[in-house]
């Protein structure tokens, strides 16, 4: 997900609510994510929230960290609290992975967690709908106690977390279609490890608590599906609501400081932070590299933007192409009119859920270059909204951005699409079926029991 701000709530008014489905009026949602607006699952359920309450739906959002002036949020606990939590799920962690500092944070166990149910607009509530709780959130004895109290729960999938162990992305592993254990992320992995103890609770979980569990790309779904844990579960997909109206492909003015003189072609990359392993950077430079070598007047022609915290200082010192880094950008604004000014936004990530970047780049009117084995294919239609790359290969990533110099795709065609597939009110809508969905089942069943 890119590392944008998140955007403001416009005011809706009465007359402008659309009519909610009878068994919906009245009853009160709660988004639960980690944060409001650090990370790419806070900008999305954000946008969710915006755009549940512009469809008229009594909708909060209650996180572990807030960020944002919001008055829809709220966080949970005292801030003492908050950092116990954490701490002391990390702490579990640190051991379990042979202190491997790179490992602390690509797994969670939910054991030590703050839960919610204790919260005032969580007690109202009659749907809440998780999305990214770990790191001191929300643990399964909170979803119990969420069950407990009579929520209908939805638990909205970023990652594979709810159907591994305690990793949140499995890479090559295996385990989780039969029975987590033996992982790879745990310095001493043996069938009866960490990660097969949490797969049982999950396991257990599941079989007692009714969760209807939503993925955001239909590749997710796929691995949902044949998983141990997910596979006889209620899933399915919804994608991320996307504020496309937002986005532009004509700038309205021009930002001096970010033109490139001589340069008629402008490529960007973007990442929370450039250089994280996942980020796939060294795909995209080796590609670069290879245009410059072989296509010079094209290299001549095209300058990139990188945008997104960087760890390593000379991450980017072999690029021969002509380059700049702009660090992370949190101004919305900026990061709109850099996408409308370039003709290509590339991703070369090992994997990702639903990239944000490229849906962004494609509403500012931005032709995608990526990789395709995983949720960018939700985004991109091969040769028609985009190029999707043979997985790890350079070569085929520098014939994809040639391509997109090349093509002669308008930029409105690429904003329509977005429209068709993303849009803020569609994605509501799915949300608001689900959610009248859920609320007919409990009818039906009071009806049952009379």
């Amino acid at each position: 997900m890119s590392p944008t701000a998140h955007e403001t709530t416009s005011p809706v008014t009465a007359q402008e609510l659309p009519a909610l489905p009878d068994n919906l009026k009245g009853k009160k949602v709660v988004l639960v994510n980690h944060s409001d607006t650090l990370g790419g699952a806070a900008v999305v359920t954000f946008r969710l929230l915006q755009a549940l309450i512009q469809a008229g739906v009594d909708a909060r959002m209650v996180v572990y960290a807030k960020t944002s002036r919001e008055d829809q949020v709220d966080d949970v606990g005292t801030r003492f609290l908050r950092g116990v939590s954490f701490i002391a799920e990390r702490l579990m962690i640190l051991p379990a992975v042979g202190f491997n500092y790179s490992k602390v944070f690509k797994v969670s166990t939910g054991s030590f967690a703050l839960n919610i149910h204790h919260h005032p607009w969580v007690k109202e509530a009659d749907i809440v709908c998780l999305n990214w709780i770990n790191q001191g959130l929300l643990g399964m004895r909170g979803i119990r106690k969420l069950h407990k109290l009579g929520k209908k729960i939805v638990w909205t999938q970023h990652d594979m977390w709810a159907m591994t162990g305690i990793c949140h992305h499995a890479y090559e592993c295996e385990n989780y279609l039969k029975e987590c254990g033996n992982c790879p992320f745990l310095s001493n992995g043996y069938s009866n490890d960490l990660s097969h103890r949490i797969w049982k609770k999950k396991r257990k979980l599941y079989t007692e608590v009714p969760i209807k569990f939503v993925t955001v790309s239909s590749w997710l779904e796929k691995l949902a599906r044949k998983s141990s844990l997910l596979h006889d579960q209620d899933v399915r997909t919804i994608y991320n609501a996307f504020p496309v109206d937002q986005f532009y492909v004509t700038p309205p003015h021009t930002l001096p400081k970010y033109e490139t003189p001589g340069k008629k072609n402008l490529i960007l990359f973007g990442a929370a932070r450039l250089d994280d392993p996942i980020k796939g950077l060294d795909y995209t430079i080796d590609a670069l590299n290879y245009i410059f070598d072989n296509n010079p007047e094209v290299a001549l022609n095209t300058c990139v933007f990188f945008f997104g915290s960087i760890k390593n200082p000379k991450a980017l010192d072999r690029l021969r192409f002509s380059h700049r880094n702009l660090g992370l950008i949190t101004d919305f604004k900026t990061l709109r009119y850099l996408y409308s000014i370039s003709k290509v936004v590339i991703s070369t990530s090992l994997y990702e859920i639903l990239q944000g970047t490229l849906i962004e780049g494609q509403a500012g009117g931005a032709l995608p270059v990526t990789f395709g084995i995983d949720g960018r294919a939700d985004v991109v239609e091969h040769l028609k909204t985009g190029y999707i790359a043979r997985y790890k290969d350079p070569k085929d990533i520098a014939a994809g951005i040639m391509w997109a110099l090349k093509s002669d795709i308008t930029r409105e065609s690429l904003h329509e699409a977005v429209r068709d597939k993303f849009a803020s009110a569609a994605i509501a809508e799915q949300y608001i079926e689900l959610f009248s969905e859920m609320m007919d089942g409990d009818d039906k069943n009071k009806t049952n029991e009379k």
